[in-house]
């Protein structure tokens, strides 16, 4: 059972797959820091001061009841709250990551038909008029004997 893990765990791919992984969640972690520190600040700014993360609908109150001035006064209180404002900039993230692995995959796709392109073989030159006279004296010289 070991040597067949050894054999799994060597096989190119899967090295290939694990650094993938690796390098999309540090993608990841970017875009995210990306939408709640970059781009929703100055969206929220010009929609009148908006915190996207501290948009949420309370569902039940806590204690001290409301209202609260944010979501972390919310949660802090035991409120029961749907917390909106993270999931859109969750949304907004997946989006952009998204964006970003399907212009990886189109380059990648253009990639290789570029090489498919090249590795088709010309087809082999006509042959000239001084090939064609002696490919014709050979056949005739073929016919006598």
């Amino acid at each position: 059972m070991l040597k067949e893990f050894k054999e799994f765990a060597a096989r190119g791919n899967m090295l290939d797959m694990a650094v993938g992984i690796v390098i999309g969640a540090a993608f990841g972690t970017i875009v995210k820091s990306f939408v709640d520190q970059v781009l929703m600040p100055p969206i929220g700014v010009a929609l009148g001061n908006v915190d996207f993360s501290n948009l949420y609908l309370p569902l039940s109150q806590g204690d001290p009841a409301g209202p609260y001035t944010s979501l972390a006064a919310a949660q802090d209180a035991g409120a029961v709250v749907i917390a909106y404002g993270a999931f859109l900039n969750a949304v907004i993230s997946f989006l952009i990551i998204a964006v970003c692995v399907f212009l990886v995959v189109k380059g990648y796709n253009r990639m290789m038909q570029k090489e498919e392109q090249e590795e088709v073989p010309a087809a082999p030159p006509e042959p000239s008029a001084e090939e064609k006279l002696l490919a014709e004296i050979r056949d005739l010289l073929k016919a006598r004997a």
